[in-house]
This record gives C-alpha cells, sequence and structure tokens, in this order.
C-alpha cells in the first residue's frame, strides 16, 4: 500500500482541490503531471514540491480540448515511462437557476465537467491498455446526492460522471481501477464564478459556516490511490459533518 514513485496526472491542479492533492501526493513520492488552464499557478504548484524533494511537471490544459489531455498523458509517458493514476479534478460550477436562462454557462459546465472527464478516459485508456492496469479518479460532488435550487445542471453534469464511471468500472475489469470522490461543501473558490449575485453570497456564507480544507479531500484521493492493485475502493463521499 503506496503511492511513492506512482506516475500520476492531476487536471485543474492550480488551485483548490487539484493544488492540495498535488501537495499531498508529492509529499508521499508520487511523480506528478499537472495540468491546468492558468500556467503561473501550476508553475508555482511544480516549484513547491520540488522544493519540498518531490518531483512535478506541469503543462497548460485545457480539458475542453482532448489534444490538451492527450498532451498532457504523453507528457507523463515521455516524463517518467509510464501513467498509474488520472485525477480527473478540473470543474467549474457557475451555478444558476433554470429560470436564469443562463445557456452560456449550462454549456461551459458541460463542456468542463463532462467532456473534460470523457477527454481524460480518452486520453489514458489505451496507455492503461498497453499496462494493462491503471487508476481513473473522478471528482464529483455531494451536488449529485442531494438536488437544490439553482444545482440543477450542476449536479446532472456530476451524475453524468458517475454514470459515465460505473459503466467503465464494468467494462474494464479486471485490469482498471475506478474512483469517484464526491466533496461536499470546501474551502475553495467555487462562489465566483456565480453570476447571480444574491445565490453567490449565499453559497460564500454557507461556506464559510461549514466548509472543510480541500486538504480533507486529497487525504480520500489518497487513500484510494494506495491501495493494493487487486483493491479498487469505488466511491467516497467527503463532507463536512454540519452539512445536511
Amino acid at each position: 500500500m503506496s503511492i511513492e514513485n506512482k506516475v500520476v496526472v492531476i487536471t485543474g491542479a492550480g488551485s483548490g482541490i487539484g493544488r492540495a492533492t498535488a501537495a499531498l501526493l508529492g509529499a508521499r513520492g508520487a511523480k506528478l503531471v499537472l495540468g491546468g488552464r492558468r500556467e503561473g499557478p501550476l508553475a508555482e504548484v511544480a516549484a513547491g514540491i520540488a522544493a519540498a524533494g518531490g518531483e512535478a511537471v506541469c503543462r497548460v490544459t485545457d480539458v475542453t480540448r482532448r489534444d490538451d489531455l492527450e498532451n498532457l498523458v504523453g507528457l507523463a509517458v515521455e516524463r517518467f515511462g509510464r501513467l498509474d493514476v488520472l485525477v480527473n479534478n478540473a470543474g467549474i460550477g457557475p451555478i444558476s437557476r433554470f429560470d436564469t436562462l443562463d445557456i452560456d454557462g449550462w454549456d461551459a459546465m458541460i463542456d468542463v465537467n463532462v467532456k473534460g472527464v470523457l477527454h481524460g478516459i480518452a486520453a489514458a485508456l489505451p496507455v492503461f491498455r498497453r499496462q494493462q492496469g491503471g487508476h481513473i479518479v473522478s471528482v464529483v460532488s455531494t451536488a449529485g446526492l442531494k438536488v437544490v435550487p439553482g444545482m440543477g445542471v450542476y449536479a446532472a453534469t456530476k451524475n453524468a460522471v458517475r454514470t459515465i464511471m460505473e459503466a467503465l468500472r464494468q467494462e474494464c475489469v479486471p485490469h482498471l481501477r475506478v474512483t469517484e470522490v464526491s466533496p461536499g461543501m470546501i474551502a475553495t473558490d467555487f462562489a465566483g464564478t456565480i453570476r447571480d449575485e444574491a445565490l453567490r453570497r449565499a453559497i460564500q456564507t454557507r461556506a464559510e459556516a461549514i466548509a472543510i480544507a480541500p486538504e480533507s479531500i486529497a487525504r480520500g484521493i489518497a487513500f484510494a490511490i494506495e491501495q493494493p492493485a487487486d483493491v479498487e475502493i469505488g466511491s467516497i463521499v467527503i463532507r463536512p459533518t454540519a452539512q445536511d
């Protein structure tokens, strides 16, 4: 049961859960390949891991572009010779009520939260097939477990990923491990993309009251990764004790 020397690709690694996961896995000896849309934060994460004695490379990655994911996985194979784990973490949440008709926001969530995961799977599966093994971890959300007003499309994208992951698990047994991790309210900049001021304030106020640190999710991801090859952690829900 070890993470040391595992080659791990993480999308959305420049901030929040992705950043916390990169730091934790790097400290435990993983070889990291970090993707995200902003070069500066990515480079900062990679440099911090290196300064602590770890190993990390990064590449600007937009998960809505299939070529970007193929290049990110290709970087892992080129640099480290293999890929052990893909963490599909990139996601956005410009949530809104349906009657605001924020169709651009709907499209963006579908492109990043659903198509981005599919692009990651498409890039990783050929490598895993050659290796006869691998692990895909996708970050979803408790928003899909308890649907509330304003979260309709966001929750739908996360539940779509749940469906994708379960089908993938059944299709790829026994060589591929598949894990979905459902965070509850986490102290990240999630609310920053919400255009509706009242909804944004409500989310921020609730987060200030109960949100837990992204490192809590990183520990859950690490737990799934460190299991022996014949053990699969299929689903993990991690939320504040105060979250209903």
